[in-house]
């Protein structure tokens, strides 16, 4: 419970799914949280998040910042190092899920997909880097789909999130000097308002997995509070597969 007593997370798209979780399991680990969201409908469930975060007597701060938006990202940094005084961890969660034909992409929607996944990640870690201090730790959300392919339609998807995993593994190099581990977790499919359990498709999903079902966003976001966490201070460079064996 007290893991992270004293520490400043910032988690970008905090108000549901993976990264509400995430949000909730840090400051229960004893940390204060800010968090992006976007959208009036963002905002309602991020209200929800910020009483949840006050009742287990931890500060969080809603932030309204879209990671399409190159400004709204860096920006969204530097308010919640005014507002809760510092900042020791940046989790990179905001996502989005295009999917269909490569055929059918348009150059928008390409755009778009860049600039949440890969463009968004890299301008949060270069405006943190600033304050991180030794000890400091930036924590990406990829996706088992970089991983492998099981179906069609994931290519922009895919491309977007790999990403991430040639930016963590150049700033842990980059960082490491400086005591900041740097590094990714690749979900599998995950029972979110982006990819409900009893969605259409979700019975080929879960017969993709080992362990035969899907996972909550608490199983993600307890990995990712353990390399935030001390037990995460040797870690760095890294891709942790959280799949329930997906990807096996």
């Amino acid at each position: 419970m007290d893991a992270l007593r004293g520490k400043v997370a910032l988690v970008t798209g905090g108000s549901r799914g993976i990264g509400a979780a995430v949000v909730r399991r840090l400051a229960r680990d004893g940390a204060d949280v800010a968090f992006t969201y976007v959208s009036p409908l963002g905002a309602e469930r991020a209200k929800g998040v910020v009483a949840e975060v006050e009742a287990m007597g931890r500060r969080a701060v809603m932030l309204e910042a879209d990671s399409a938006d190159a400004a709204a990202v860096v920006a969204s940094v530097e308010r919640a190092v005014a507002e809760l005084g510092g900042l020791d961890i940046l989790v990179n969660n905001a996502g989005i899920f295009p999917f269909g034909p490569v055929e059918d992409v348009t150059l928008d929607e390409l755009d778009r997909a860049l600039a949440v996944h890969a463009r968004a990640a890299f301008l949060a870690a270069q405006a943190a880097s600033r304050y991180l201090p030794e000890g400091g730790r930036i924590i990406s959300v990829g996706s088992s789909l970089v991983e492998r392919a099981p179906f069609g339609g994931i290519a922009l998807y895919s491309m977007t999130k790999a990403a991430l995993s040639g930016l963590t593994r150049a700033l842990a190099r980059e960082f490491g000097p400086r005591g900041i581990t740097v590094n990714v977790v690749h979900p599998g499919s995950t029972d979110t308002e982006m990819n409900p359990v009893d969605a259409e498709g979700a019975d080929e999903q879960r017969a993709l997995a080992a362990l035969g079902r899907f996972m909550d966003p608490d199983d993600v976001a307890a990995t990712i509070a353990h390399l935030a966490g001390p037990g995460g201070r040797n870690i760095t460079g890294a891709a942790l597969t959280v799949d329930a064996g997906s990807n096996a």
